[in-house]
């Protein structure tokens, strides 16, 4: 697409918007002055669709009126609920998705179970300056293990002067590694940078050197397009708190390709992973469900999971394809104004679309007082050490207008 330097060309784009309306389904912040913030952080935490009060009022209602009983009439299935749709998110089957639990919690559990380490093959492989409870959780992995991530982990970083990963060279690490590699897991996209990475190419090469291939998700599940099924995935983790506006501490999900789901081998187990048949017979033996859903602990956090219902009522509508080309356009048009009108910027995001999502990583001069300048005058968008402002418009409640006033600000404040 070519875009104009005008803000009566961003206008022109609100009005053509197919998706314009869907603001109006949020709750937009405001200031002091009952004006509209410029609400740039769906990478964090997705704003409160209107609906879901009513969402969790339903529950509410069930738990006043019914008690006990609503656990038996509605609550014991509730997570079932969103199996379906969860699937068409992530690209998969529904038996190879449940929503459950925190995402640390979930990439805990899957790592028990897809990272088993032996005396030849032990090695994780990951992208250096992952998230840092990826890092965390890994590195704890490793030690739980008896090993130490100083001769265990393999953290990729990019060639000499660049800012992200060359697919080429994940796939010559992985080939490197060879039968010495267990695991792979990357964050995809990258929080710091925005780099989407190519799943199905890791995956395959992965699984050509025997390891199992995982994603830390929490920035892709409703932000990009994926396959997961198809692409041969063996395990994903993901939150429903940032691009899926499910509200704070709302449970993530996970994926677990249906080859797995006879699995015989390691895991930690809990009573709502029990064969649904024998579950309330509180039996002794552990009796798996055969999908994703064998690898739930505890049963489902049914308040956390209404406003994720309630998101995912107007992801259906909206549908992903719609949404990942209203945000390549978002991008495309910051990424045109901050090349055009801030030539002191850096942007440090893959410049293909097809290589980010909704997020643009820019290096700034002047780093954390810009970044605080601009929160003064109502952007909500964020702060990374060492030097980036991540700026993430999402699809379903951010406006070109928005972009263009935004670059105007910084522009202003760099001028100042």
């Amino acid at each position: 697409m070519t875009y104009k330097n005008s803000r009566i060309f961003a206008e022109t784009l609100d009005q053509d918007d197919p998706l314009g309306a869907y603001r109006e389904k949020f709750h937009y912040p405001k200031n002091i002055n009952d004006n509209d913030l410029i609400y740039f952080s769906g990478n964090s935490l997705g704003l409160q669709p209107k609906s879901v009060r009513t969402f969790v009022e339903n529950e509410l209602d069930v738990w006043e009126k019914k008690g006990l009983l609503g656990q038996h009439s509605r609550w014991k299935n509730f997570h079932e609920r969103l199996l379906e749709n969860t699937a068409r998110m992530v690209g998969g089957d529904s038996s190879e998705v449940v929503v459950m639990n925190a995402l640390t919690v979930n990439i805990h559990f899957l790592l028990i179970s897809f990272y088993q380490p032996t005396e030849t093959r032990k090695k994780i492989m990951i992208e250096n300056g992952a998230f840092p409870s990826d890092q965390y959780a890994i590195k704890s992995q490793i030690e739980f293990h008896g090993l130490s991530p100083l001769d265990t982990l393999i953290e990729l970083t990019p060639r000499e002067g660049e800012s992200i990963l060359r697919t080429e060279d994940i796939i010559l690490a992985i080939k490197d590694a060879n039968q010495e590699l267990a695991t792979v897991m990357f964050g995809n996209p990258n929080y710091y940078t925005g780099q989407v990475f190519d799943m199905q190419a890791i995956t395959n090469a992965g699984h050509d050197v025997g390891a199992f291939v995982g994603f830390d998700l929490a920035h892709g599940t409703g932000n990009l397009l994926m396959n997961l099924h198809d692409w041969d995935v063996d395990f994903a983790a993901w939150c429903s708190y940032k691009y899926l506006c499910a509200g704070p501490g709302a449970p993530g999900g996970i994926f677990i390709h249906k080859r797995h789901h006879d699995w015989t081998n390691h895991r930690f187990a809990g009573w709502w992973g029990q064969n649904k048949e024998t579950r309330f017979n509180m039996g002794p033996d552990f009796d798996p469900i055969k999908t994703a859903e064998g690898w739930q602990v505890s049963n489902a956090p049914v308040m956390g999971m209404a406003p994720l219902l309630a998101a995912m009522d107007i992801f259906d509508e909206v549908g992903m394809n719609a949404i990942r080309k209203k945000s390549e356009k978002l991008t495309g048009f910051l990424e045109y104004l901050v090349i055009k009108i801030l030539p002191e910027v850096t942007i440090i995001t893959p410049e293909n679309s097809t290589e980010r999502g909704c997020q643009l990583s820019l290096v700034v001069p002047g780093g954390k007082k810009i970044f605080d300048d601009l929160s003064n005058r109502g952007v909500v968008c964020d702060w990374r050490n060492p030097d980036v402002i991540r700026v993430a418009p999402h699809p379903l409640f951010n406006r070109y207008t928005e972009v263009y006033d935004f670059v105007i600000m910084l522009k202003q404040i760099l001028a100042e």
